[in-house]
């Protein structure tokens, strides 16, 4: 089943944050960061389950894929594919379900 991708507000928002802080010292970076983080997402639906589970919650439907220090989490509903938050590593995830 080919599942859509849709973003939640935090998703969208902590995405926009991340561009525009990196951006205040490396455009080229910024979007390079975007780029690469939008391919992982649009990848996602090939194999939705190929994520691992989000260790603090362990919800075999709320599951992440790594990028660098980041943490894209998706949350995997009976229709679509929700990317829930983009979050860095070394910050404690919380508030997401």
């Amino acid at each position: 089943m080919a599942y859509k991708i849709r973003w939640s507000p935090r998703a969208a928002a902590d995405f926009e944050n991340i561009c525009d802080y990196i951006a205040r010292d490396y455009e080229y970076y910024a979007a390079l960061f975007a780029k690469r983080v939008n391919a992982i997402i649009k990848a996602i639906p090939l194999f939705p389950r190929a994520g691992r589970i989000v260790p603090e919650y362990r919800d075999d439907n709320l599951r992440e894929k790594i990028y660098e220090n980041y943490r894209i989490v998706y949350r995997l509903k009976a229709a679509f594919i929700e990317i829930v938050a983009i979050h860095h590593g070394a910050r404690p995830l919380s508030n997401i379900v």
